[in-house]
Parts: C-alpha cells; structure tokens; sequence
C-alpha cells in the first residue's frame, strides 16, 4: 500500500463567517491511498479553532509508514497505528481514514453503510447561512431556497441576532436549527431568546457557550425548551463521558473525531446515552461529506453542506435532490 498528498485550498461562494472569525477559503490537504489496483480518497480540513494547519499535516502523514503491512491490509492495526503516532492531530488523522475506508471497500465491493450495517436512507440536509449583515443573510436564504434546501442551520452570536432572525423569519418558513458557535454570555437572556426561537419553530441550539464553560451550558440544558448541542466541546469518544450531563446531544464531524470509525463509535455511544446527534462537517468537499453521509441516517439531525459552500469542489460524490443527500461514487474531477 502506498501513500500520497497534496494541499489543496477550498474556495467559499461568500465569506464564510461565523462568532469569531471570518474566511473566504479553507485550506485542506488530499490523500490518495494506492493498493492493488485500486485508489482510496481522503481529505483532512482545517478550520481555524482545531489548530491543525497544512504544514502540521503534511508532517504528520509523512511520519506514516505502512511497510510494514506489505501486501495484506489489517484496518484495524493500520487505524490504530496512524492514531498512535501523535496526539491530536485529528484532522489529519480523519483524512487518512477516510482514505482507508474509500479503499477498504473499494477493493470489497461494499460501501461505508453497508460495512457499519446503517440501514440505507436519503437524509434531509440543512445549508448554513454565515454570519454578515442582516440583509445579506436574507438574500442566502434565497439562495438556500433556489438550491432547493429544506432546512436551514442559521449561524448567530453577534450583536443582532434578534435583528438577523426576524429578517430571515419573514422568508423563511420551513425548519431550521440555530449555531452561535460559542458567541452567547448571558445565560438568562440565551434562555429568554431560545423561548422565542421555540415558537419560531427551531428544532435545538448548537454550542451557544464556550466550550469550557460547562456549568452555563448544563445550566442552560436543564431549562431550554430546545435540545442544546455539544460542538466544539466534544472532539472524540472519551468527551462524550466528560460533558454528557451538559447537552441534550452531540455534532458529530469526522475532522474532530478523527474519521469514519470513531465517528460512528461516538454515535453508537451517543444513543446508548439517549442523546441527540447532529451529523455535521467543517467547509468540507464531497469527499469527506460523501463518507459522512454514509453514517448519516443513524443521525437525529443532519448538517453536510460542506459541496454546496464553495466553487471548486476537487470531487463529484453526493448530489442534492429536493434537500435530500442522493449518495453517488466518488470520483476526482479537475479543478
């Protein structure tokens, strides 16, 4: 088995901004993994709050030796010998799993799904409307709405998030989830406005604190009439222990959890715990949100609109149809 890779930089339809930070790009690094006549994709992305970067992960796949493997292929062994190499580093190691499940089931005439035995489903998927002005998050809903989105996932945590709701609430009619990506402080007023988002029909609030403060977000779970979601304070499978009685769920991402096998691992935990789970993905292209989709219909809520983001997609995999996931081969195509 043989390994190579490439950065690569995804470029945003708008910017993409969200509480913290704005971008027009995102920077990933593609993987190919070569072994008996066949060729596994994967993709490692790097938003800014996981602190990983195309040069630490360059230098991180270039510590991977599969010599040792020769011509058989031992999944396991080989997952857990790439996650030993360095701590962190999940990114990095999410791309090279994914690699390796695009290959493993390549050469086994399966797919993802059907190795984790997910029962087949095309999920609804929501489309995120970045953080900008009032006015211009409207004309995003539109654009939703013309792609033929059905769900919405509305990023707040400025200092009009009233404003921004009641813009997009004159348009919008349909369901929708709110992410302030850890922009809110006030616990009484988080929970005042979530009583108003209930009745505006939002299904549940993702990460509204920062991700340390657990006593406000187990505060606030105790009180919301709306399901609080763990993002950023949950990475991989041992989190999920540390903040289970501070959310009502978890999003799920494979950058943060470093693939397909701890991933679905965080899943089967999360139900096991009678908790949501949010299926989510960072500006991710079709490689990576094709392999998620796999997993997606174990998921309560689905958020992988990473493809439709941007405008140079290095890959054709998933297809929206009428806001559903239409699972499709993976293919490279030149960009």
């Amino acid at each position: 088995m043989t390994i190579s890779f490439r950065p690569f930089n995804l470029k945003f339809k708008h910017p993409f901004t969200v509480s913290g930070y704005s971008r027009t790009h995102t920077p990933i690094v593609l993987i190919e993994l070569n072994h008996n006549g066949q060729t596994g994709f994967g993709e490692c992305t790097m938003p800014p709050y996981l602190g990983e970067t195309q040069e630490s992960v360059l230098a991180f796949l270039q510590k991977i030796d599969l010599d040792e493997f020769g011509s058989t292929f031992e999944f396991e062994r080989i997952l857990d010998l790439v996650d030993s190499i360095a701590p962190e580093n999940n990114a990095a190691k999410a791309g090279f799993d994914i690699a390796l499940h695009d290959l493993f089931t390549k050469l086994n005439d399966t797919s993802v799904g059907e190795f984790y035995h997910v029962p087949f489903s095309e999920p609804l998927t929501s489309f995120t409307i970045g953080i900008d002005t009032p006015e211009s998050m409207v004309q995003k809903v539109d654009e939703a709405i013309e792609l033929g989105f059905k769900v919405l996932k509305i990023k707040l945590g400025s200092n009009h998030d009233h404003e921004i709701m009641k813009g997009i609430l004159n348009v919008w009619k349909g369901p929708f989830s709110i992410d302030a990506n850890q922009g809110w402080n006030n616990k009484e007023a988080s929970l005042d406005f979530i009583h108003y988002l209930k009745e505006q029909g939002a299904s549940f609030i993702e990460q509204p604190f920062q991700k340390e403060d657990l006593h406000a977000s187990a505060w606030l779970s105790e009180r919301s009439p709306l399901p609080i979601i763990a993002d950023e304070s949950v990475k991989r499978l041992n989190d999920l222990e540390n903040v289970k009685d501070c959310f009502h769920g978890f999003n799920v991402k494979l950058m943060k959890s470093t693939g397909l096998r701890e991933a679905y691992k965080m899943i089967k935990r999360a139900k096991e715990l009678n908790k949501k789970v949010v299926t989510g993905c960072m500006a991710e292209s079709s490689c990576a949100v094709t392999a998620m989709t796999h997993l997606s219909p174990l998921a309560d809520w689905v958020d992988l609109d990473g493809p439709f983001l941007i405008t140079n997609d290095p890959f054709s995999g998933v297809e929206l149809r009428d806001g559903r996931l239409i699972l499709h081969p993976l293919k490279p195509q030149l960009v």
